[in-house]
């Protein structure tokens, strides 16, 4: 004989696979934060403590830091680690004009691109747009040698250009912002024509105001993939002055086979490292929430 069991009840149990993936996933998040604020004897501790027992700020910042010492309690913080003249800030900074500067001009450049495929076609349109498919199964990893090849014949190694212009082409991008603009009436874009808009006027009044969940639904993993960007800043930056954050995370990185008292620093600069891309998804939650679910129901 059969027994009912309440739906409530399988809900209930079906919620603890979630609940172990987000620990899972939380976790090395917590071991980060708290290894930022500990000292470098309680880091290294065995066994580990799982809490902050004497909570300090040395990581970020060491008074006591001398640049020839070699006791490892006075370890340089972040905010004093210094590769060839230049500063954590200065790599904090590189990585903030990457990230902004390649996502608002992909964005609207996809979106324009989307634009004029979606409700502007003209002949060759659509081989255009089944290019710009292909391209998106081709690895990215198959287009590197290329692609530095030509940053290097243009004289663009170690230079911001080299950061910058590469990195603006995203088929998928234009791909995603195609599927959301189809959806927009025909009858706005004839209203704004009548109006005596242009496409570049019907594009920036238009459709951008209604493409705002999709910007902020694709912006979002568009900037994160950005800003933490490592194989292709290492390629062509060999100059402190253009490194970005990844970059100098990862020098830090490898100095722990030899030197793991340095793990504090590292962490805490982990730590400095994750704060934009939290705060950009707290900001920005429900726009992209509102992206994700757009076009999923009618009426």
């Amino acid at each position: 004989m059969s027994v009912d069991v309440p739906s409530s009840r399988w809900l209930a149990v079906a919620k603890w696979p979630l609940w172990l993936l987000v620990a899972s996933m939380l976790l090395p998040y917590y071991w980060m934060l708290t290894g930022s604020f500990k000292t470098v004897s309680e880091l290294v501790r065995k066994p580990p403590t799982y809490w902050v027992e004497e909570p300090t700020l040395k990581s970020f910042h060491n008074p006591d830091w001398v640049d020839s010492s070699a006791d490892p309690q006075k370890q340089a913080g972040v905010s004093q680690v210094n590769v060839d003249g230049h500063g954590f800030a200065r790599f904090y900074l590189n990585s903030l004009l990457v990230t902004v500067f390649v996502t608002a001009v992909s964005l609207l450049a996809a979106s324009f691109v989307a634009f004029v495929l979606a409700k502007r076609p003209f002949p060759g349109s659509r081989w255009l747009f089944n290019l710009l498919l292909l391209s998106m199964m081709v690895p990215w990893e198959v287009t590197i040698v290329p692609n530095f090849v030509t940053v290097a014949k243009l004289g663009w190694i170690n230079s911001y250009a080299a950061l910058l212009v590469p990195g603006l082409a995203k088929a998928h991008v234009v791909f995603y912002f195609r599927q959301a603009i189809v959806s927009i009436p025909d009858e706005l874009i004839d209203a704004a024509t009548m109006d005596g808009a242009g496409t570049l006027r019907t594009w920036w009044s238009v459709v951008l105001p209604l493409l705002r969940p999709s910007l902020a639904a694709i912006g979002i993993p568009v900037a994160i993939g950005e800003w933490n960007n490592f194989l292709w800043p290492l390629l062509v930056i060999n100059d402190a002055q253009y490194m970005t954050l990844p970059l100098e995370l990862g020098k830090m990185a490898g100095n722990l086979t030899f030197a793991p008292q340095t793990a504090a620093v590292l962490m805490a600069g982990s730590l400095l490292a994750s704060l934009p891309a939290v705060v950009a998804f707290l900001l920005l939650q429900r726009q992209f929430v509102d992206g994700l679910t757009a076009g999923a129901t009618k009426g």
